[in-house]
Parts: C-alpha cells; sequence; structure tokens
C-alpha cells in the first residue's frame, strides 16, 4: 500500500469515527458547560414552590393538633420575615445622602420573596441586583460591591437555592459569586476586594458545611431505607421458611393418610368372602388414585424436605426426617426436655382430653415448643406454664412465663424449636383458621394464648394418646 493510500484510509477511518477527538480540556469544559446551563439557566425561572415542613418533623412534634397545620409554614413565614427585617435594616443603615437605599432595600428583598416559588431565578435576581446596584450606585457606600445587610441576603438565597438543588449547582452558584464579585471588585479594588474575598470565602465555608451535613442526612436515610428493606426482606424469608416447614409436616400427615387409604383399599377385597367383581374393580379404582396422589404429593412436596435449613431436619427433640410428627402425645418428653435445659415449667390441662386431628395437635406441639424455646432464650432464671383447655369446639393453649432473673442468652437445648418465633406460631394458627395473640405481662414476662378450632363431629386422626404431666 503506498503513502497516499495508507494516508486516504486513515482519514476515512477518523470520519468514520465521527471526526477527529477533541482535546481532554476541551471535552471538560464543554461539559462543565453544559451542565451549568442544565442547572442554572434551564428553566431558571421554573415555577418551583417551597414544601411545607413534613407532618414528623421535629419543631412540630411538641405543638397542639390545631397549630400543626399552619406551623409547616414556618419556613415560608421566615423567608418573608427575613426579607422584610432586612430591608428595613437596609434603608435605616443609608447615609442622609444617600439615595440608593431604597433601591439596594429593594433589590436584596425581592430575590428572599422569588425563592418562595422560583428559587433559581432569586439567585439571578440577587446576582443581578448585586452588580446593578454596584454600578448605579458607586460610591455611595463603604462596603461595596455588597453592603452588610446584602451580604447577609445574598448567603441566604445560596443556601436556600443549595439546598433545594443539589451539590452539581451549589458548586455552581459558588462560582457564579465568586465571578461576579470578582468583576466588580476590578472596577474598584480598594474598596471591593477585601467584601468580594469575604464573600468566596464565608460563602464557600457555609455552603460546604450545609453539603457536609445534606450528605449525612442523604447517607442516614439511605441506610434506614436499607434496613428497612433488608427486615422485610429478612420477614418475608422467614415465612417462607416457616411455610416450607408447615408443608413439610403436613405432607408427612398427608402422604400417611393416603397410604392408609391405599392399603386399606387393597386389603378390603380379602375381607369378603367372594365379593362382586364391581366392588373389587372399585376398589381397585380407589387404591389407584391414592397412590397417585401419593406419588404427586411426594413428587411436588418431597424436595421441600431436602432443601430444609441444616438444623432443621433431623434432631429435633429425635424427630428425623422419617420419624412421626410429634403429637400433644409427646408433650410430656418435650417438658421434660425443656426442664433439663434449665426452665421450670408446669403444665395444667383443662377439659376431658381427647384425642384430635393430627394437624391441630401438631401445630398445638409446635406452638408450646416455640414458646418454650423463646423462654429459654429471652427469659433465663424464669419459670414457665403451660395451659391445655379442651372445649367441644376446638383447643386453648397458653404458654406465660415470668420476667428473667439473669442475662439472656442464646440456649441450645432440647426444647428448641422449629419455627421462627411470633411469626411461625401465627402462620401455624392462621393455617388452622384460629387465633393468637402474644404480648408482655404486667410483670415483665410474656404470654402466648391461642385457639385453634376443632369441628364438633371431627374424626380423631391421631394415635391414642398418653397424659400429659
Amino acid at each position: 500500500m503506498t503513502k497516499s493510500a495508507a494516508t486516504k484510509t486513515a482519514a476515512t477511518k477518523t470520519a468514520a469515527a465521527g471526526g477527529p477527538r477533541q482535546p481532554t480540556e476541551l471535552r471538560m469544559a464543554r461539559d462543565a458547560l453544559h451542565d451549568l446551563r442544565a442547572d442554572l439557566l434551564t428553566g431558571a425561572f421554573a415555577f418551583r414552590p417551597l414544601p411545607p415542613l413534613p407532618e414528623g418533623h421535629l419543631l412540630l412534634r411538641g405543638l397542639p393538633a390545631a397549630l400543626r397545620g399552619p406551623a409547616r409554614r414556618l419556613p415560608h413565614l421566615a423567608l418573608v420575615g427575613l426579607a422584610l427585617l432586612l430591608m428595613f435594616a437596609e434603608v435605616v443603615n443609608s447615609q442622609p445622602y444617600d439615595d440608593g437605599g431604597f433601591v439596594r432595600a429593594l433589590f436584596l428583598g425581592v430575590p428572599l420573596i422569588v425563592l418562595l416559588f422560583r428559587p433559581i431565578g432569586a439567585f439571578w435576581l440577587s446576582l443581578g441586583g448585586m452588580l446593578f446596584t454596584a454600578v448605579a450606585a458607586e460610591g455611595s457606600w463603604n462596603a461595596w460591591p455588597w453592603t452588610g445587610v446584602s451580604f447577609v441576603a445574598h448567603l441566604v438565597v445560596l443556601l436556600v437555592v443549595a439546598a433545594r438543588t443539589g451539590p452539581r449547582a451549589a458548586v455552581h452558584l459558588w462560582l457564579l459569586t465568586a465571578l461576579a464579585g470578582g468583576l466588580a471588585a476590578a472596577t474598584d479594588p480598594y474598596r471591593g476586594s477585601a467584601v468580594a474575598f469575604a464573600m468566596v470565602v464565608v460563602s464557600g465555608i457555609v455552603l460546604t458545611l450545609l453539603l457536609a451535613v445534606r450528605g449525612w442526612r442523604d447517607s442516614r436515610r439511605q441506610v434506614v431505607e436499607q434496613v428497612a428493606v433488608v427486615e422485610e426482606e429478612r420477614s418475608r424469608r422467614t415465612l417462607l421458611e416457616e411455610r416450607t416447614t408447615i408443608a413439610r409436616e403436613l405432607h408427612d400427615v398427608v402422604a400417611h393418610h393416603m397410604s392408609v387409604v391405599a392399603i386399606q383399599a387393597e386389603a378390603a377385597p380379602y375381607r369378603v368372602q367372594d365379593p362382586p367383581g364391581e366392588l373389587v374393580a372399585a376398589l381397585a379404582t380407589i387404591r389407584e388414585n391414592a397412590v397417585t396422589a401419593l406419588t404427586e404429593l411426594r413428587r411436588v412436596l418431597g424436595v421441600v424436605r431436602a432443601d430444609l435449613p441444616g438444623g432443621l431436619d433431623g434432631g429435633l427433640d429425635g424427630w428425623g426426617p422419617e420419624a412421626p410428627q410429634p403429637t400433644l402425645a409427646d408433650l410430656g418428653d418435650l417438658l421434660e426436655n425443656v426442664r433439663r435445659a434449665g426452665l421450670e415449667v408446669e403444665s395444667v390441662t383443662t377439659g376431658r382430653a381427647r384425642p384430635l386431628p393430627q394437624g391441630v395437635e401438631l401445630s398445638a406441639y409446635r406452638i408450646v415448643q416455640e414458646a418454650l424455646s423463646n423462654a429459654l432464650r429471652h427469659a433465663p432464671g424464669a419459670s414457665a406454664r403451660v395451659e391445655l383447655g379442651y372445649v367441644p369446639v376446638g383447643l386453648g393453649l397458653r404458654i406465660v412465663n415470668g420476667p428473667p432473673t439473669g442475662p439472656a442468652e442464646d440456649r441450645t437445648g432440647a426444647g428448641r424449636g422449629t419455627g421462627h418465633g411470633v411469626l411461625g406460631m401465627r402462620e401455624r394458627t392462621a393455617m388452622l383458621g384460629g387465633e393468637l395473640t402474644a404480648e408482655e405481662t404486667g410483670d415483665g414476662g410474656f404470654a402466648v394464648e391461642a385457639f385453634l378450632p376443632v369441628e364438633p363431629d371431627a374424626a380423631p386422626d391421631a394415635a391414642p394418646r398418653k397424659d400429659a404431666p
């Protein structure tokens, strides 16, 4: 390839890439001007009213309810009052022969009022008012280009606008203030240099403090929001885990009954001499449907048992994955384990004890287990009482413990529950259509009360029980 051809190829590639790249300095300057236009020029006089104080603001907490509504407008009243005060001070401080006092008062008061509705426009009015009065009233006052009063007014404008925009806009406000002050001071360095320098330094310090406080508040708000999200996610995960545990237990209960149906349907024809063919076929159909339902149930819910977190699938009071689910007949063993773990507990049963549906007994056992586990962890040294009340329409539970006598600690005794505190107990109770309350007692203890409804004619499907102690 010849030299001319190579040059032509390079030129073609450059044109295809959008022309020669601009120097970094030019691109930075162009981006800065673009940001400046976006922050302070585009929609400079757009209507952006100052919002009232939020409902839970610190200044409103101690006020009566009738005054909280009007008090939310305190920032608006403060700006209007400050504008009137500064205008009055500027007029009073004007020298007798100074005819520009009213003009300066007008140009420092109007931007403060405009701040209520158009913050960026208020900054331009304040900056333009300084330049106009500096030129129109040149030589008529000692503090120049800002008087003491207009100095304060412009600082207030800077603070309010920076607070309502952002860090980048605050930097632009400060740079434009420094540039305008420098241009005005250049016309009279003897008077203007000190005031302009003071404005640059003071406004820089004040804006830096404002941005630091704002950044701290934003970081704190983000942390609070993140904590809230984490807590919500943790609660949701806990609920799902508890529902997974309940589904596993229900799977065992339903699988047991379906197995019984299949076995009885298979054995029924052999208990009758010369059974009709229709009966044999019907029983065979029942058995096939039961086996099919059992297979599908294990296929859908069997994975639940395998996916349980460590510590939830075996080793809970000796209930391994293949062990039968506990019922109220096993409550005595649970109480003995809890006593060995260090919790003094007594049990009281009222009403006529009778076998209940297995789902009810399982939920009742888990509620007692979790409540005693909480007492072990959060109320060391306290005593507990378990009350069971049998009524025709259900089972009542009350587990109450006294106040702790020592520091709470995380124990790992045999009485540890499989649920996740009150959330798990509520989920089990709601599954059965019951009610549960969990709250502190007057003496500093804790009480869990639940009622699990049972149909009066519901056939018990639990094994014969032994009386709880």
